[in-house]
């Protein structure tokens, strides 16, 4: 019962504001909106943040800020590697399920999911030994997307070019 009320409280506030929410599934496509690059991921609305993999991470200053340079893995050849950069917004230590702690770099990532065009906090994470390199947490679907948790794959990265 709660949960039908939450999803009417945010369909109304949604609805209210003149905004449409993308049902999607599960699992979707998501388009690095920089790089063109696109990545299976988990739509997880139990992540407060969303999280990438990121390899070989190394720190650097750029223009008197800090900097991260990583790398994914390629969707298309799984032995090849792509290399992103992003500004450092800041560091988070999260506490792990088996009581340590582990710090992560966050940056700002530009995702298209859908026909969504969405800019949220990233921790970058080795997620290689996980099924999908990107999660994406309510700090990206909050407002935009609902989640049917039985379906996969719905919509396809679509954002119109003036979007982006």
């Amino acid at each position: 019962m709660l949960l039908g009320l939450a999803v009417q409280t945010q369909s109304a506030a949604a609805h209210e504001s003149g905004a449409s929410l993308a049902i999607l599934g599960v699992v979707e496509d998501v388009l690095i909106v920089e790089e063109g690059v696109v990545l299976e991921a988990r739509m997880d609305t139990g992540a407060t943040s969303s999280s990438l993999n990121a390899l070989n991470k190394e720190r650097f200053e750029r223009d008197g800020e800090d900097w991260i340079r990583f790398e994914i893995i390629d969707p298309e050849d799984e032995d090849a590697r792509i290399t992103l950069e992003r500004p450092i917004e800041r560091i988070v230590r999260i506490r792990r399920h088996s009581g340590d702690s582990q710090e992560r770099p966050v940056v700002r990532m530009e995702f298209c999911i859908g026909d969504q065009l969405l800019t949220a906090d990233t921790s970058l994470i080795d997620r290689t030994a996980l099924t999908y390199q990107a999660l994406i947490g309510r700090s990206h679907m909050a407002g935009h997307i609902l989640v049917d948790s039985g379906e996969e794959h719905l919509r396809a990265p679509n954002c119109a070019a003036d979007d982006q």
